[in-house]
C-alpha cells in the first residue's frame, strides 16, 4: 500500500477513465484529486502541491502538454513527476511530451498495473532524492539542504542566487539539447568564476559551494569576502554570454524578445540568524530575492 500522505493529482477530461485512476488509486491507499480540465489542472497543481502528477494530452481547453509546461515554469510545481497517460502514440508525441518535462508516457488502452508500478517508480525516486542535477552535475536536493542548514547555523557565509529566466521559452524554440548546453555552460562558468575568485584571495576555502535551488536556480555559498568580487565576475561573464546561445541568424531578433534568456542575481550578505530553517531560506530566495 501507499503511503497515505502521497497525493495524486488526475487530469482527465473521459470521466470514465477518471473515476477508474481515482477509485484505483484511493484503494492503493494515496490522497486523489481529478479534474477534467487542463486549465483547472494547473490551478490544482499550484493549490494541492501533488506528489505526482497523472495527466491526458487531450483535454477540452489546454493541452496536456500546455498544463506541463506551466507546471514546469512555477517554482512551485516544476518538480512534481508527471506522468503522460494519453491516446497519441506516434513518436513525435511521445518526444513532445518528454521536452515538456515529462517524466513518464504511456499510452492508452494501458495496464492499470503497469501504471501503479510507474507511479510506484516514480514517487520512489522522488522520496529518496537526487544528489546530483544531471546536465550540470552540480548538487541538488539533500546535499544543498544540507550545506545551507550549516551556512544558517554558522557565522560567517554569504548567498548568492542566480536564476536562467525564459529557458523554457528557448528550449521551446530550440529543444531540449540546445537548452541542457545552455545549462551546462552556465554552470561550468559559475564553477569557474568560483575558482578564479578564491585564488586570487589570500585565503582559499574549501567549503565554497555551489548547487541547485532548482533546475534553473543556483545558490553559491562564499565567505562575505569573496562575494562582491564573485558576483562582479559572474554578472559579467554571464550577461556577455547569453547572446551566443542563440544561433547566429536570430541573434538580432531575439535580443529584442521579451522572453528572451536572462540572468536574474541577487544576494544575502549576511545568513547567521536572518532564517529559522532551510525551507524558510529556500522561499526567501526563490520568491524575494
Amino acid at each position: 500500500m501507499a503511503d497515505a500522505k502521497s497525493k495524486i493529482l488526475i487530469v482527465e477530461d473521459d470521466l470514465d477513465v477518471a473515476e477508474m485512476l481515482n477509485a484505483y488509486f484511493r484503494v492503493q491507499g494515496y490522497e486523489v484529486f481529478t479534474v477534467n480540465w487542463g486549465e483547472d489542472g494547473v490551478r490544482a497543481a499550484q493549490t494541492v502541491l501533488p506528489d505526482l502528477i497523472i495527466l491526458d494530452i487531450r483535454l477540452p481547453d489546454i493541452d496536456g502538454y500546455e498544463v506541463a509546461r506551466r507546471v514546469r515554469t512555477d517554482r512551485r510545481t516544476n518538480e512534481i513527476p508527471i506522468i503522460f497517460l494519453t491516446e497519441k502514440r506516434e513518436r513525435i508525441d511521445r518526444l513532445q511530451g518528454f521536452e515538456v518535462g515529462a517524466d513518464d508516457y504511456i499510452t492508452k488502452p494501458f495496464d492499470v498495473q503497469e501504471l501503479r508500478l510507474r507511479v510506484r517508480n516514480a514517487l520512489k525516486r522522488v522520496s529518496q532524492g537526487s544528489l546530483t542535477n544531471p546536465v550540470s552535475g552540480l548538487p541538488e536536493g539533500p546535499l544543498v539542504e544540507e550545506r545551507l542548514s550549516e551556512a544558517i547555523h554558522k557565522n560567517g557565509w554569504a548567498l548568492l542566487h542566480i536564476c536562467i529566466n525564459h529557458l523554457d521559452s528557448f528550449r521551446e524554440s530550440y529543444g531540449f539539447v540546445a537548452s541542457d548546453d545552455v545549462l551546462r555552460a552556465i554552470s561550468l562558468m559559475i564553477q569557474n568564476t568560483m575558482k578564479e575568485t578564491s585564488s586570487a584571495k589570500e585565503t582559499v576555502s574549501a567549503e565554497d559551494f555551489i548547487g541547485h535551488l532548482s533546475p534553473t536556480d543556483f545558490v553559491v555559498i562564499v565567505p562575505p569576502a569573496h562575494l562582491a568580487p564573485f558576483q562582479e565576475r559572474i554578472r559579467s561573464r554571464l550577461e556577455q554570454s547569453l547572446d551566443y546561445f542563440y544561433p547566429i541568424k536570430d541573434r538580432e531578433q531575439a535580443s529584442k524578445r521579451s522572453d528572451r534568456l536572462s540572468i536574474q542575481i541577487s544576494e544575502v550578505p549576511s545568513v547567521f540568524g536572518r532564517f529559522s530553517s532551510v525551507d524558510q531560506l529556500k522561499k526567501d530566495l526563490l520568491t524575494k530575492y
